[in-house]
């Protein structure tokens, strides 16, 4: 599940303008010692160790909500299938997927339809649960099937404490939302303009003020600092879906589809509209990866010489293990060397069917980086699915799992909201206040270990575009043995990096591309 982060009552992803960030301009790639803030020091291995160094083209799967392939940022860097001829309606190049151009789309049909909202999987599998004990289980039955029934009214608990949670901040932003929406048109009316700006509605003096608009400029500039009217109205949109769909017993969006979720069914459902109806995450990471780095424009991606394959799989609501499986071997049979998945779930009734096919990417010489989560949680006690291990407990070695930092130090350090885990999380990356691309060419700073992730995505692409000789095994390898050590205490709790992951730093594109460069 895409997760969107519920600080203070607000959401915590804030839309901005390059001049109003939270902090430098583009500070996930910059580099402590020369600009004072813990990016992965990509600017400068580009300048002191790359810059006289040829590469070749790498492409990154991206496993997401689907991406704004018309971008002005990322148009250039979306990868084309060339064996297909679009539009004629047959599978050119024999793959098992018709006019797939830019990558697939395995939560829409063959009229074009889309699945935008999902149920969590713990309503999925309570549903299942409660069909195999009815209405009213017998003592023998229960004590029969002891464990499915305790774990039935664990997840009934869980959903129902969410479901609470979720219809009490609704009418909460709801309110705020209306009201944000009026003060907008007094301010605007205000000042003569339906633009507004912090500075202008600053600039308004009181003086030149009703009552009513004295409190509407207040009101205005006190929600500024978390978004706005775009966020309040993202607060009541996903609230609205958990409530509508996510946590909705009986909602079925996989009537849209019409597949059969009990089988895997490759290549035998989907579309090929890789954007989505909603493709706000999925475009965020992709601008992290490889956003044009030649073109003057925006941001910049880590990994300059790479090709996005889009491929939509995650819905707003929890993904199904069967569209991951078949996402993951979407994009090792049609050449990815890198798959980022920034999304994750707490249950995996058809891990087998994950585990299968990170495996299959493992024969193929494919990596594989995976958000550690939004919980704040130790993933050694509270596994998110997909994770590094498989059901029978082996641990996958073509998986890395990424953590999230913040652009502070000392104990704000480690990301508030980011998982955690001295076996289940392999590094941290910059993960908060992340500038990067948005449908409709715009640009906006969204945080959470979906934000991390792809930072290291990008890093390995750039290993290896610029070492292609290298396996995926040798450039996890250098990845997690370059980290940054941070020494003393990375969150309130009084833990250090060590304490919070298998190799206790962050990562570090100039020091894995120094490495790499002795390994050459």
């Amino acid at each position: 599940m895409k997760k969107i982060i519920v600080l203070a009552g607000l959401l915590f992803s804030v839309s901005v303008h390059a001049q109003d960030l939270k902090t430098k301009f583009n500070w996930h790639n910059l580099d402590y010692k020369e600009d004072g803030v813990r990016g992965i020091s990509t600017e400068k291995a580009y300048k002191e160790l790359l810059k006289d160094r040829k590469s070749s083209t790498v492409i990154v799967g991206i496993i997401d909500s689907g991406i704004d392939i018309h971008h002005e940022d990322l148009k250039s860097k979306i990868w084309v299938n060339k064996k297909e001829i679009p539009g004629n309606g047959i599978d050119d190049d024999g793959n098992g997927f018709i006019d797939d151009i830019n990558g697939w789309d395995f939560l829409g049909n063959s009229k074009g339809e889309d699945v935008h909202a999902e149920q969590l999987e713990s309503v999925r599998v309570y549903n299942a649960l409660k069909k195999k004990f009815g209405e009213n289980p017998s003592k023998k039955q229960i004590k029969k099937n002891k464990a499915d029934y305790e774990l039935m009214n664990k997840i009934y608990e869980e959903i129902e404490a969410d479901r609470k949670e979720a219809e009490q901040y609704l009418p909460l932003y709801r309110n705020m939302y209306s009201a944000l929406s009026e003060a907008t048109k007094v301010l605007q009316k205000a000042a003569g303009t339906e633009t507004l700006t912090t500075s202008l509605v600053q600039d308004l003096k009181a003086e030149n003020l009703d009552r009513k608009g004295r409190e509407a400029k207040e009101l205005w500039l006190r929600m500024q600092q978390f978004g706005g009217i775009s966020e309040l109205k993202r607060g009541v949109e996903y609230f609205e879906e958990k409530v509508n769909y996510n946590l909705n017993y009986s909602y079925d969006a996989r009537s849209i589809i019409g597949d059969n979720p009990n089988s895997l069914e490759y290549g035998k459902y989907g579309n090929n509209e890789v954007v989505g109806p909603d493709a706000l995450h999925g475009t965020h990471v992709a601008g992290i990866v490889g956003a044009d780095r030649n073109n003057n424009l925006g941001v910049l991606g880590v990994a300059n010489d790479v090709e996005i394959m889009v491929i939509r799989a995650v819905p707003n609501g929890d993904e199904r293990d069967k569209d991951v499986a078949n996402a993951i071997r979407y994009a090792v049979d049609n050449g990815a060397r890198v798959i980022n998945m920034s999304f994750g779930k707490g249950y995996s009734p058809n891990k087998k069917w994950v585990d299968e096919a990170i495996e299959y990417a493992d024969s193929k010489g494919v990596l594989l980086v995976a958000a550690a989560g939004n919980d704040n949680s130790d993933v050694d006690v509270q596994p998110q699915y997909p994770n590094k291990f498989s059901a029978k407990g082996k641990e996958f070695k073509n998986w890395i799992s990424v953590g999230a930092i913040n652009f502070e130090e000392g104990e704000k350090l480690v990301a508030s909201f980011s998982n955690f885990g001295k076996k289940g999380v392999d590094v941290f990356a910059p993960g908060v206040a992340i500038y990067s691309t948005t449908p409709g060419s715009e640009y906006q700073e969204l945080e959470g270990t979906s934000m991390a992730a792809p930072v290291v995505s990008g890093l390995a692409a750039l290993l290896f575009s610029y070492f292609p000789d290298l396996t995926h095994h040798q450039v996890k390898d250098i990845i997690l043995k370059t980290v940054v050590k941070v020494p003393g205490a990375a969150n309130p709790a009084g833990k250090t990096l060590e304490d919070l992951s298998t190799t206790g730093g962050v990562v570090n594109a100039y020091e894995a591309i120094k490495s790499a460069i002795g390994i050459q």
